[in-house]
């Protein structure tokens, strides 16, 4: 089953571009050599950190492709396929090329700020549409609503092919609720590194992370010695980037783990509008806590 590969660290991977906002597929190259010479479990492309709604599709069809085929099956991808008009997304899974790709990520839908049964209709249909499995994705700070730890194992129990949760509402009572109650063959996942931690203390099974883009050595270590219950050091690397995990997210995602990189002299600071890089004093911070790591900048 492939939720049993689908644990320990999972990178949701940035769209590097150039200074002229095109794509730096180069980088893209770069970038996943370097997640796969340092651990990475499994990568999430074509998600939210992924600038994926300012992409063409054209763009998202060639990073698709350069993805699949640089990987070439050594670790698990998941892309992600999600919206707020179920029609549209059952016709992207019908028609987009998922060769290469082993499950999907999809958000609960945005804005239109649907009722508990209208999330649990929404991912039934995507479910029963979907050939690959589907790992859903709660975040109610991006989407304006919560999906509750009912509907969430509702869907569990009632679609085969709903394999896990990335869960980021930040709530321990909900996502512990879920861990408790969910079937065996269904997984949930951090969505946020600042909790992965204690997250997988309760049983969480991993992260979908941000901050593994940049150092994905340290914390798929983190990950894995939590996982094995050596708590007190996967607790000290965790320790050791807690200021990190405030600065990704202090002038939005992914304009920290870019500046961050940028720094590390992996990327150039690019973004796409509407996002812009962090404030000068964010990248000074994130500079200045970087130098205290050890990290030449």
């Amino acid at each position: 089953m492939i939720q049993s590969k689908l644990k320990g660290m999972g990178v949701a991977f940035i769209t590097p571009f150039n200074e002229d906002e095109s794509v730096d597929y180069e980088a893209i190259t770069r970038l996943i050599d370097f997640q796969l010479s340092n651990g990475t479990d499994f990568l999430v492309i074509l998600a939210t950190t992924a600038e994926t709604p300012t992409l063409s599709p054209d763009e998202k069809a060639e990073i698709r492709r350069l993805i699949v085929e640089r990987v070439n099956g050594r670790i698990p991808i998941v892309m992600g396929v999600g919206g707020n008009n179920t029609r549209m997304v059952v016709e992207q899974l019908e028609h987009d090329d998922l060769q290469g790709i082993d499950a999907i990520l999809s958000v609960v839908p945005f804005y239109n700020k649907p009722s508990q049964e209208g999330m649990y209709q929404h991912f039934r249909t995507i479910a029963a549409a979907s050939r690959k499995p589907v790992i859903l994705y709660n975040v109610p700070g991006r989407t304006g609503v919560n999906m509750t730890a009912e509907t969430t194992l509702r869907l569990a129990r009632d679609c085969q092919n709903i394999i896990g949760i990335k869960e980021a509402s930040g709530n321990f009572g909900q996502i512990d609720d879920i861990i408790k109650n969910k079937p065996d063959t269904f997984e949930v996942l951090s969505g946020d590194d600042g909790i992965t931690y204690p997250l997988i203390t309760l049983g969480a099974v991993g992260v979908i992370s941000v901050i593994g883009n940049a150092f994905p050595r340290e914390f798929s270590q983190m990950t894995r010695l939590a996982l094995a219950g050596d708590f007190r050091n996967a607790l000290a690397i965790h320790q050791r980037f807690a200021e990190l995990f405030k600065l990704l997210f202090v002038d939005g995602n992914p304009a920290g783990v870019k500046a961050m990189m940028h720094s590390m002299g992996l990327i150039k600071n690019k973004l796409r509008l509407p996002l812009v890089p962090t404030r000068l004093t964010t990248y000074e911070e994130i500079r200045e806590v970087l130098h205290q790591l050890g990290i030449k900048c």
